[in-house]
């Protein structure tokens, strides 16, 4: 038990000697981004996400079996968007190879600006969100989200992808320490499992109950105070900022 509330903590508020300094609360928070972005792009764009990609291929699959609701054209486009967003993040990546804390800070103000258009965007259409709207609104989305993906992946912070909890919840049973494992973390992994969902629950709440722009903005919001925590916490220096 001693451990497992440990993780959570070292997750949450990392001490001063954590290798990965701020990184996993930071992470943390874009996950929770996730789920509020994935919520809006679900519940007010169709049956489409533009953060975890997975969805988006069984959707394909769908749709060419004419099930009602898929379109392939379309989760086609958000597929695109977030490998375009990938592809300019994996650029950041090799520029600041050696410094994460630049990746993550220029990511998630480029995050922020692609966001903030979104925002202005939910404030001129009306709803349902239809014709150029809803595609302006999976192209900035997913270019944003592609862009967190890549930089996650680069940080490479242990069970905290931001996005795919696949493997994560998978970690779980599979090394587990009664089994002959190596130890489940089960404290990180449910820390990064749970805000997800609590993303998604906010998220889907925010969709269903108030404006078009409010969880747009409380994402929005979310990666702000990422961008300013990185860049602030990078002028120390330590050792977690390197490569």
């Amino acid at each position: 038990m001693k451990s497992f509330l440990s993780e959570i903590r070292e997750t949450l508020i990392p001490g001063a000697d954590q290798r990965q300094g701020p990184l996993p609360p930071l992470l943390v928070l874009l996950t929770l981004v996730t789920g509020l972005v994935d919520s809006f792009s679900f519940l007010k764009l169709g049956h489409v996400f533009v953060a975890n990609s997975t969805g988006n291929i069984l959707f394909i699959g769908f749709a060419l079996v004419r099930v009602p609701g898929f379109s392939v054209a379309e989760s086609l486009f958000a597929l695109a968007a977030i490998v375009i967003g990938a592809m300019i993040g994996g650029k950041l990546d090799s520029v600041f190879a050696h410094h994460r804390d630049k990746i993550l800070g220029v990511s998630s103000s480029i995050q922020a600006v692609l966001l903030s258009v979104a925002v202005v965007l939910s404030l001129l259409c009306s709803t349902p969100v239809q014709g150029g709207y809803r595609t302006g609104f999976v192209a900035l989305l997913g270019v944003a989200m592609g862009v967190q993906n890549a930089a996650a992946r680069k940080l490479a912070v242990p069970d905290l992808t931001t996005t795919v909890l696949t493997l994560t919840i998978t970690g779980l049973g599979a090394d587990s320490v009664f089994l002959g494992g190596p130890g489940s973390h089960a404290g990180r992994r449910l820390v990064a499992i749970s805000t997800m969902l609590i993303g998604a629950v906010i998220g889907a709440a925010l969709d269903l109950h108030a404006a078009l722009c409010t969880s747009l903005i409380a994402a929005l919001a979310l990666v702000l105070i990422v961008a300013l925590w990185v860049t602030r916490a990078g002028k120390s220096g330590d050792p977690w900022t390197g490569s």
